[in-house]
């Protein structure tokens, strides 16, 4: 597993959407960016810059990847080229009070939330807000887009989700979840974007269904023995999540099973993860200045030999069962089919104990065996 050794403590991490770029914020201010091979992943700089001494939280790339956004504890908003490093634009009041996290709607929509809870929308083009949201009053910790709907949705460290409709020009929210007496602190879209799943301070992952609202969670998945501070999803129903207690966990989704710990930053809390555009390399960052790229990719590849044998022995038990009922009468049709069962593609090898304990004792174990197998 690649690791990027840094001077300074790393808060988020961005992959560009088109290159192999890497790009990264530090406690320092500084923003740095990577090249990386996508095969065996190994690094060499490519720029860094310093737009602001006070700390950088939060960087993301642009979808179309021209651009590289910026925000952080001086509440000011900076545009970068994401090829060189220099600076395109500058925002120097953006917010009153610290950035927590910016996220890129699309080309010409990007969205900023704030410590005191207050969201604002802008146009790259234009040198104020679009509109300012008020529905929060702590920070705002995550966004997601849902493109079907135009709505943008809010996970805040007051126990409410909210959602915007970005084709609205009202400054209101479309709705306000119920309280989750707990802090929200990461969102990711599963199943098709049909569902959300949601990170929480007290290690609760919560399952949101679009179409029935999002006043409540239809589903809690507790196990995680600290707080889920970030999550990224790798396939439509499995997410690797990043917890305070230094674990990189891979689970399944409806049904939830915990599959296994794929990377480990000691004890150190795990800021933020993210998948590159290939799916190969999961990044990640953590308070042990150090960012580690995890290659994902085999962890859903079961052997062909593991495929054939189990085939094999379905077959013969058919084979079997089928001579048994010829031998009692010759009309008898066997009524059961395995004909209708769904075909498993790039599935993970599971860990056969379930939910079970997901502390660091239990899952170092399940670790061990788990890379032991592959």
């Amino acid at each position: 597993m690649p690791d990027i050794k840094l001077r300074n403590q790393p808060f988020d991490l961005s992959f560009h959407p088109n290159e192999s770029v890497l790009y990264a914020s530090l406690l320092t201010g500084e923003i740095k960016a990577w090249r990386y091979d996508d095969e065996t992943g190994s690094t060499s700089s490519a720029w860094s810059v310093r737009p602001s001494k006070r700390t950088a939280r939060s960087v993301v790339v642009e979808e179309g990847g021209a651009n590289v956004w910026v925000g952080g504890k001086s509440g000011a908003l900076f545009q970068l080229n994401a090829a060189t490093g220099d600076m395109v634009q500058e925002r120097d009041e953006a917010h009153d009070v610290p950035i927590n996290r910016v996220f890129c709607v699309n080309p010409n929509l990007i969205a900023t939330g704030d410590d005191d809870g207050v969201i604002k929308l802008w146009d790259p083009r234009q040198p104020e807000a679009l509109r300012s949201y008020n529905q929060h009053f702590d920070y705002i910790s995550d966004f997601v887009y849902f493109d079907d709907k135009r709505q943008l949705v809010t996970t805040s460290g007051d126990g409410h989700l909210s959602v915007i409709d970005i084709r609205s020009n009202k400054a209101t929210p479309l709705s306000v979840s119920g309280d989750q007496e707990d802090e929200l602190l990461s969102i990711v879209p599963i199943k098709g974007g049909t569902k959300a799943v949601v990170g929480s301070g007290l290690g609760i992952l919560s399952i949101w269904n679009r179409k029935q609202g999002w006043g409540d969670c239809v589903d809690r998945i507790p196990g995680h023995p600290a707080s889920i501070d970030a999550i990224a999803p790798l396939t439509d129903d499995i997410i690797a999540t990043g917890s305070e207690d230094g674990m990189i966990r891979v689970m399944q989704v409806l049904p939830h099973k915990f599959l296994g710990v794929i990377a480990t930053h000691e004890e150190y809390p795990i800021e933020r993860i993210k998948l590159d555009r290939n799916r190969k390399w999961l990044g990640s960052v953590s308070h042990d200045e150090c960012l580690k790229l995890t290659d994902v990719e085999d962890l859903f590849e079961e052997s062909d030999g593991e495929d054939e044998d189990e085939d094999a022995e379905m077959e013969d038990g058919e084979e079997d069962k089928e001579d048994e009922e010829e031998g009692e009468g010759e009309g008898e049709a066997d009524s059961d089919s395995d004909s209708d069962a769904e075909p498993t593609v790039k599935k993970m090898r599971k860990n056969k104990g379930g939910m079970g304990d997901m502390g660091r004792t239990q899952a170092q174990n399940d670790n061990d065996d788990f890379f032991a197998d592959l």
